[in-house]
């Protein structure tokens, strides 16, 4: 039987930057190790075909280097590493227990002189300008109270021409898919969780975060507003999910 933290969350829309941010480092602090396999079950196994589609969306023309933002557990990084052998990766997280997950991951599948971690905030990311070819977060940007910086630290780190790349969560609004999804997040996957996490609160608030997040229109806007120009977004699977690209232009 799996002994439960008791934790409760205030809602997203009611937290100041610094609240989000305390709340996203306890949450994650307490789930890594039945992150992936919740992941798998309450997508119904669908979020390894959204990473599959955001990997092969991406191009390698110059550094040859991808950076995963919020990697977590190394899922995108693994199966970008994995589909073009070129390349080297780098996962960043704030989140030392969830890397730690990844790192027995990548050397299992012998993959630890191509993908490293560096634990950092996506807000100040620790690299170079114009140093990778693709910068993406995948269901992680919807934890940062600041998404327009991370946004704009996410242009900095990508070379001209290259991708930065944003694959989340969507709360759709087509009036015959609302309240079915909105029962889901709000209940269902919260009890799911319970009976396999430590911490049922942490699904509570990733419910909340996912009807919280910007509609695809606006999200397009801030990419714009950050300096990133053919701004494409492609709907998966009814709209429960989007993948967002956005180029750096010259200069």
């Amino acid at each position: 039987m799996v002994k439960r933290l008791k934790r409760q969350y205030p809602a997203v829309a009611t937290v100041t930057g610094a609240q989000h941010i305390d709340m996203v480092e306890d949450i994650f602090s307490t789930i890594p190790g039945h992150y992936d396999f919740l992941n798998h079950l309450m997508s119904l196994s669908l979020d390894r075909g959204w990473r599959a589609f955001a990997v092969k969306k991406m191009r390698f023309f110059r550094m040859h280097r991808f950076l995963d933002i919020a990697t977590g557990t190394g899922d995108l990084a693994i199966a970008a590493a994995r589909a073009y052998p070129a390349i080297q990766v780098t996962g960043l997280d704030f989140a030392r227990e969830m890397m730690a997950v990844g790192t027995d991951k990548i050397n299992r599948r012998r993959l630890n002189d191509r993908i490293a971690f560096l634990q950092g905030d996506a807000m100040q990311i620790p690299l170079p300008d114009r140093s990778v070819d693709v910068s993406a977060v995948a269901f992680g940007i919807r934890n940062m109270p600041d998404r327009k910086k991370a946004l704009k630290e996410m242009r900095r780190v990508t070379t001209p021409g290259g991708q930065v790349m944003v694959l989340e969560m969507n709360f759709p609004r087509q009036v015959w898919w609302v309240g079915g999804y909105r029962l889901y997040l709000r209940y269902i996957m919260p009890r799911l969780a319970a009976a396999f996490t430590k911490n049922p609160a942490a699904y509570r608030y990733l419910g909340d975060s996912i009807m919280n997040f910007p509609q695809p229109d606006a999200f397009a806007r801030l990419m714009r507003e950050v300096g990133l120009k053919n701004i494409v977004q492609y709907p998966l699977t009814l709209g429960t999910t989007y993948l967002h690209v956005g180029e750096r232009p010259d200069g």
